[in-house]
């Protein structure tokens, strides 16, 4: 008997509906069919309703807000493995407490290293993700995971708006890697913006280490929350004699008063994805899609080629 190659099956988790449309529809196949329900203490249930045994089944969810999401995600894992799919990869465009990677202080957890080892528990054979807010934590993870690079999407982007002064600036000494990578694609130079907090999402001093005179700035980060640093960061830029300042983030948490700080600030733009869904619109939001680059992927995992051929170049 000739063997039979198991076929793709893509399900979406309620927080990223739209999103695993969208690469359903860019990979050429229709959602699976599924049911996921809430019952009215809160508790999650979730199921297939197809057969996929034997399948390469990719369960599409960001795990933001992280609680329900990162549960309903355990739960579709769990179910997978039941219903014996062949090969279950978790797509997780935003990967949720990865900003806990590290014992910062006494008496903390590592909340990235926790989420990992259950995610690996419930029975995910592989992760994709984009833009980890730190590239180390794709070590917590004993299976493959393929960790997607957002300049793919946004350097095209840049590119076609013709900015003949362009600077990128980093809005905290943490993402000088990330922003000295989009510099690289350009030839550009870059700045700093350092910053000290008292506490998170409050910050007590920001300083401008670079010249930014008569420049087109364009902020580089992996996420925004609240937007405090941000914004606050343009608003030093622009005092500092910048002639226009825009920021990139892959990620748009936007929760508390982010929309309101965006919309009061003095960026021209903020440039974000969808792997995560906005909460309400604002004109200074452009949000470009994510679903080709993860389409693309999908298909290479699936017939075993190259991730990194997906990667722009230096």
């Amino acid at each position: 008997m000739e063997p039979i190659e198991s076929s793709v099956k893509i399900f979406p988790g309620t927080g990223s509906l739209d999103l695993a449309k969208k690469i359903a529809e860019a990979y050429g196949k229709p959602l699976g069919n599924y049911s996921s329900q809430r019952f009215s203490d809160g508790e999650l249930s979730y199921s297939f309703n197809e057969s996929i045994r034997g399948c390469d089944v990719f369960l599409i969810q960001s795990t933001c807000p992280p609680a329900d999401n990162l549960m309903e995600l355990l739960l579709m894992i769990d179910a997978a493995r039941r219903a014996s799919a062949k090969y279950v990869t978790i797509v997780v465009p935003y990967f949720g407490y990865a900003r806990q990677d590290r014992k910062d202080r006494p008496r903390v957890s590592i909340a990235a290293k926790l989420v990992a080892n259950v995610m690996q528990s419930a029975g995910a054979d592989r992760l994709m993700a984009m833009d980890l807010h730190a590239g180390q934590i794709q070590g917590f993870f004993d299976i493959p995971v393929d960790h997607l690079d957002g300049t793919a999407i946004f350097v095209p982007y840049l590119k076609s708006l013709n900015l003949d002064a362009l600077t990128f600036a980093s809005p905290d000494v943490g993402g000088v890697a990330r922003t000295r990578t989009f510099a690289k694609h350009f030839s550009a130079d870059m700045v700093i913006c350092d910053k000290h907090r008292k506490r998170a999402n409050e910050i007590a001093s920001m300083q401008v280490i670079g010249d930014v005179t008569d420049r087109d700035v364009v902020l580089i980060d992996d996420l925004i929350d609240t937007g405090g640093t941000l914004c606050r960061a343009a608003q030093l830029i622009k005092e500092k004699g910048a002639r226009t300042v825009r920021a990139i983030c892959t990620h748009p948490v936007l929760s508390g008063n982010a929309y309101a700080n965006i919309n009061s600030s003095v960026l021209e733009e903020l440039v974000v994805t969808d792997t995560l869904p906005l909460k309400q619109q604002s004109s200074k939001i452009k949000v470009l899609t994510v679903s080709d680059l993860f389409a693309k992927a999908i298909n290479n995992i699936h017939s075993h080629g190259s991730i990194s051929s997906l990667f722009i170049n230096n």
